[in-house]
């Protein structure tokens, strides 16, 4: 049995849904936070207390604090802080409205950022801990009609770069975990711009284009995070999926021979 003890956010369905009942299988104790804790009662009901559910909108700055505290009084520690709480926005860029574009940045990136504020001073005083940020493969590829998607897993990625090198010293592992496509709940809960009818060919062409076969299952991506969880030495990235890599190494060729091309120029503009 485990003695670790995790946080994760976004643990009522999806990817936190299967990794909190892999978690609490493995003998880890999990403290389990979403907006609505009711679908956790079965595993409360079977793990006792080696889970505590948590009611929890990330957005709130002040409630994340209280809550990663009360999971520290309640478990003493906390080893393990998983970020998995988000959702994505389907638009285009020019559909999004400012609600829209807000809502999509306060849950992906500043609710990721306030759970990671909030554990990193327990995680210091430990000198120990690894924070899992759940970004994507599109925060390193763009893809269209997902835009504002993509910017807030961009966000993450710079921002939990930066904090990888802040909090070695302090003994605390960092990861990024870049899935591609995977058939969970976040593609599924109509969180829809308002169309214009000027993008409704290549939205149609998106979803001619789309092969089920490049979306994984949730299941299998178990394995993966246990062993992530259990490395002496976990790597700042880790993509899930068999589309991911291969998209990423094609945007970065890309990125490499567009700026050798432009070379000469970038060089001339030094002065």
């Amino acid at each position: 049995m485990s003695s670790k003890t995790i946080l994760i956010s976004g643990a009522s369905k999806g990817f936190g849904r299967a990794w909190t009942e892999a978690f609490l299988e493995k003998g880890y104790r999990v403290a389990a936070i979403a907006r609505n804790i009711d679908s956790l009662a079965d595993l409360k009901a079977q793990y006792g207390d080696a889970v505590l559910p948590l009611k929890l909108d990330v957005n709130n700055r002040a409630d994340s604090f209280a809550v990663v505290e009360k999971v520290h009084q309640h478990f003493g520690k906390i080893d393990i802080l998983i970020n998995n709480a988000g959702y994505a926005l389907n638009g285009a860029v020019e559909e999004a409205s400012e609600e829209e574009a807000r809502a999509q940045f306060e849950t992906n990136f500043f609710g990721t950022l306030w759970l990671t504020q909030a554990v990193l001073p327990i995680m210091r005083k430990q000198q120990s801990g690894h924070i899992i940020q759940v970004s994507s493969i599109l925060g390193i590829a763009a893809l269209p009609v997902l835009g504002l998607y993509n910017a807030s897993k961009f966000a993450v990625e710079g921002l939990t770069e930066t904090l990888a090198s802040e909090v070695k010293q302090f003994g605390i592992n960092v990861t990024l975990v870049e899935p591609n496509g995977y058939a969970t709940d976040i593609w599924g809960h109509g969180f829809n711009s308002k169309s214009i009818d000027a993008y409704d060919g290549l939205k149609k062409a998106i979803a001619e284009g789309h092969d089920p076969d490049t979306f994984g299952k949730t299941s299998a991506t178990v394995p993966a995070i246990i062993k992530l969880l259990e490395a002496e030495t976990p790597p700042l990235r880790l993509f899930l999926g068999k589309v991911a890599f291969p998209l990423a190494k094609q945007v970065y060729e890309q990125k490499l021979a567009t700026w050798e091309e432009w070379a000469d120029v970038s060089v001339a503009a030094h002065g």
